[in-house]
C-alpha cells in the first residue's frame, strides 16, 4: 500500500521511533515496536490465527506512522501514539466506543498494514470507533491508544 495520511484530528502524541534500515514504512501504517525499532504490522511473524495476531500486534502497538522509511533509509521516524485515524475496514457497521484491531489478510497468515476490524476484547484492540457508521461501511474512524506509550485503550 502507499503512503496514506490517515489523520484526521485529535493530539498525536508523536514519538521518534528507531527503525532498521531492512524496514519499509509507508506514511498511514500501524506499527509495533519489536525490541528497539519500529516495524509495520505486516512484518509481524503469523501467530496461527487472526486472534493471536491481533493480540500480539496490540500488545507492542506503537501507533500509526506519521513518516515513511524506505528501504536502505536510518532514519528514525515519527510515529502517532494517539488520535483520531481513517481506516479501510471490511464493510459495516460500527457503534462509538467498539474495540478495533488490526486485521488479518485473505490468507490469514499477516496483519494488514492499514487496515482494521472489529475484536471482541481489550487485549485485541488498537482503539475505538470515533464516529457511528449507521450505514455499512468501509472506512472507519479509529481513536487510537498506543500499548507502548499509553497503556492501550
Amino acid at each position: 500500500m502507499s503512503d496514506k495520511m490517515r489523520w484526521r484530528y485529535g493530539d498525536t502524541n508523536p514519538v521518534v521511533a528507531a527503525v532498521d534500515s531492512s524496514t519499509v514504512i509507508e506514511i498511514g501504517d500501524l506499527v509495533y515496536q519489536d525490541t528497539d525499532d519500529a516495524k509495520p504490522a505486516s512484518a509481524q511473524a503469523d501467530q496461527g490465527s487472526e486472534t493471536a495476531n491481533q493480540q500480539l500486534f496490540a500488545t507492542h502497538f506503537l501507533g500509526v506512522a506519521m513518516q515513511r522509511s524506505r528501504e536502505g533509509d536510518t532514519s528514525p521516524v515519527r510515529v502517532a501514539t494517539t488520535g483520531v485515524f481513517e481506516f479501510e475496514c471490511p464493510s459495516a457497521t460500527f457503534e462509538l466506543g467498539e474495540l478495533m484491531g488490526a486485521d488479518e489478510n485473505a490468507a490469514g497468515n499477516a496483519i494488514l498494514n492499514q487496515q482494521v476490524d472489529a475484536v471482541g476484547a481489550n487485549a485485541y484492540a488498537v482503539g475505538r470507533v470515533a464516529r457511528r457508521v449507521g450505514d455499512a461501511a468501509t472506512t472507519v474512524l479509529v481513536d487510537i491508544r498506543s500499548t507502548v506509550m499509553t497503556g492501550g485503550v
